[in-house]
């Protein structure tokens, strides 16, 4: 190879170096994918009844054992009576029961397969009728149970799975139809009382204007909320133009009870209703007088007498531990977190020391006068 093809190739080598380092820097790299988050998109459902949300007023609220919560809620003899299956029927049978005023008719809920199942009887004589499914509340509903009648024999409350529900067990309203001899289908009752946690046990006590419904939303496991509302004639919900879509937000999330009460008038009317429902009562009759409480029952009855004083001492500790079981509640509300903690396991043993002293005292009251209607018989 003669002097000058080898100066060309020496030429061509060094030329193509820089020309191809040139062209390595023009190759960019390639940018990673940016991850593509998608939120997950609320159940239009709930936005929907969020938006229909009832406005009430909540007038209180316990906390209390799953397997307690009956006794929670207090109805008056007008309203019928709740309890659990396999109390009225006296075996192990799970489930609950509602009795009519008049004592001669139940709805209950109890095992069919794996799942609740409403069932009805009436009382023929003194036996009760072979139990009856209840006609008309399979659509969208794949179990029920908790069940209640208005006074009205047609209005029809308790708590379902399914479809229509939007979380566990919903609170659904139906109507008995006579003439079909089955119900219509029912409609969930929306928000403040349903979530997507547990809701059920809807019941109303029409004599006093009182209503209970129980849930198990930010509760621990094995407790649920028992809530005392004031329950309306008409549905009546939260005006747009007047409340912000996060007020709202919280009204359906029941996240203060407070907030509910406006001026507290009707609160505080609700508390007398109920403070005077289970204040004691006069035992059929017995002669009242005009002086102190102390003194203002005359009995026939030594026992039934010293019952009653019983029963004063209890439903004055009552009454004392609700004052400050509501005082507390009111603070909590206020609180911060710290004082929250501080706070919670004085409401809980209150409200433990609060169910205790009210099923003593309807004991106590029926002693007293089952006591002074028994030394009348003799």
């Amino acid at each position: 190879m003669n002097l000058r093809k080898i100066t060309i190739l020496l030429l061509a080598i060094l030329l193509s170096v820089p020309m191809a380092a040139q062209k390595r820097k023009r190759v960019k790299a390639k940018p990673k994918p940016v991850p593509v988050v998608e939120e997950p998109q609320e159940d239009p459902r709930i936005t929907n009844m969020r938006e229909m949300t009832q406005q009430i007023i909540i007038v209180d609220s316990i906390v209390v054992n799953k397997d307690e919560f009956l006794a929670s809620i207090r109805l008056s003899s007008e309203s019928g009576e709740l309890m659990n299956t396999g109390s009225f029927f006296r075996n192990q049978q799970q489930g609950t029961l509602y009795l009519n005023e008049m004592g001669n008719k139940i709805y209950f809920s109890q095992p069919e397969g794996a799942v609740q199942k409403l069932f009805t009887a009436d009382k023929l004589g003194n036996e009760w009728s072979k139990p009856q499914p209840l006609q008309g509340l399979s659509e969208g509903i794949d179990e029920a149970s908790y069940p209640f009648m208005l006074s009205d024999g047609v209005t029809f409350y308790f708590a379902g799975k399914g479809e229509e529900s939007i979380g566990g067990y919903d609170i659904f309203m139906t109507r008995y139809d006579s003439r079909s001899g089955s119900f219509l289908k029912p409609e969930n009752i929306g928000m403040p009382f349903n979530s997507e946690a547990n809701d059920y046990m809807y019941a109303v006590d029409e004599a006093n204007r009182i209503g209970y419904f129980a849930t198990d939303r930010r509760q621990p496991e094995g407790m649920v909320c028992v809530y005392t509302f004031i329950p309306s004639e008409t549905r009546k919900t939260y005006d747009n133009s007047k409340f912000t879509e996060e007020q709202i937000r919280q009204f359906a999330d029941i996240a203060s009870i407070a907030n509910t009460w406006s001026d507290g008038a009707e609160r505080n009317a609700a508390l007398d209703r109920i403070k005077s429902k289970y204040a004691p009562q006069g035992v059929p009759g017995q002669l009242v007088s005009t002086g102190d409480a102390d003194a203002a029952v005359e009995f026939h009855s030594k026992e039934a007498k010293a019952l009653y004083q019983k029963l004063l001492s209890a439903q004055s500790s009552l009454d004392i531990v609700n004052a400050r079981l509501d005082q507390l509640r009111q603070e909590y509300h206020q609180a911060n977190t710290s004082k929250r903690r501080q706070m919670k396991s004085e409401i809980l043993k209150l409200e433990d020391e609060a169910l205790q002293l009210n099923a003593s005292v309807k004991q106590l009251d029926k002693a007293t006068r089952n006591a002074e209607i028994n030394s009348k018989k003799h």
